[in-house]
């Protein structure tokens, strides 16, 4: 039997999934949760085989919940949903240790296949997100210029420099650089920008 833990913060998409994956015979899902920093918890509390995880939820993302699972519960396999086909979030949800990765409107045999694969020790990657990926390529920001655009949403430029220990100077070098590199008119584009592409 394959345990599962599945974090999502929309509680009726999370109660629609839930009640279809409990409705196959070789998966039985242990535990919900709405927030991201409390998947490893229940993963490690009911021994769960694989953590269902959607990328945006409070407390922590998808993204970062998966890496915490590979680092506090390595037998844990974890299947990425998104509603978001950003170019940027394949990518770091592999580097976060994610084997499966599939749109959250996938039709639920789909998701099942998907579950029961990464549970295997293989990987499933939804194709349409995988071409989309390939096309949009990687960031081109640095992970110095990805740290300050996080931190510039709504923030002056000393508020970032005092956050980030560095002088105002290199923080505006940096925001120079992340709307050069994103092809955008000023800081709120280019976050935008480099959000919709994945890369933050």
């Amino acid at each position: 039997m394959i345990k599962l833990v599945l974090a999502d913060d929309e509680h009726l998409v999370r109660g629609a999934i839930a009640a279809l994956l409990g409705l196959e015979d070789d998966i039985e899902v242990v535990a919900e949760v709405g927030r991201g920093d409390q998947v490893t918890d229940l993963v490690l509390e009911h021994d769960a085989n694989i953590a269902v995880l959607d990328i945006e939820m409070p407390g922590a993302t998808g993204l970062e919940a998966a890496a915490e699972l590979k680092e506090r519960a390595t037998g844990c396999g974890v299947v990425i949903l998104t509603s978001f086909g950003r170019p940027g979030y394949l990518r770091r949800a592999l580097s976060a240790g994610a084997r499966g990765f599939l749109a959250k409107d996938a039709p639920v045999e789909q998701l099942a296949g998907a579950i029961r694969k990464v549970h295997e020790g293989g990987r499933y990657i939804d194709t349409d997100l995988a071409t989309a990926a390939m096309v949009g390529g990687e960031s081109p920001l640095t992970d110095r210029e990805s740290e300050v655009l996080r931190a510039a949403a709504g923030a002056t430029v000393a508020t970032i420099a005092k956050k980030l220990h560095l002088t105002e100077g290199t923080v505006r070098n940096y925001l120079s650089n992340a709307i050069g590199k994103t092809g955008a008119a000023n800081r709120m584009a280019a976050i935008r920008t480099a959000q919709d592409m994945g890369w933050l």
